[in-house]
């Protein structure tokens, strides 16, 4: 199991919790939960190993056009990146369902 740690800046506040996907083959769950840090802290755990680079580019791509602030926890099961971001994305709807605020 492989634990990665990213950050990235925010200039958005996420109002309520995210839960979405399941960790089965070829899928990850996602945990969002909000922060006043003015950053996102992800964190994602991964059995498959040796694609830090990867995650690194489909994550600053997200975060590039939602500059959310929030705690993120991915547990990845073996996810394509497309399917990373879908549920980025899903997160971050589930989590607007409340709003977001500017900081």
């Amino acid at each position: 199991m492989e634990k990665l740690n990213f950050r990235f800046p925010a200039t958005q506040m996420l109002e309520s919790n995210a839960h979405v996907g399941v960790v089965g083959s070829g899928d990850l769950e996602i945990l969002m939960e909000p922060s006043d840090q003015g950053y996102a802290d992800v964190t994602v755990r991964t059995g498959t190993t040796g694609f830090n680079q990867i995650w690194e580019k489909v994550l600053e791509r997200f975060f590039s056009q939602h500059a959310i602030s929030a705690n993120i926890k991915i547990n990845d099961f073996g996810a394509t990146p497309g399917v990373v971001s879908l549920r980025l994305s899903q997160a971050l709807e589930v989590g607007k369902n409340a709003g977001y605020i500017k900081k």
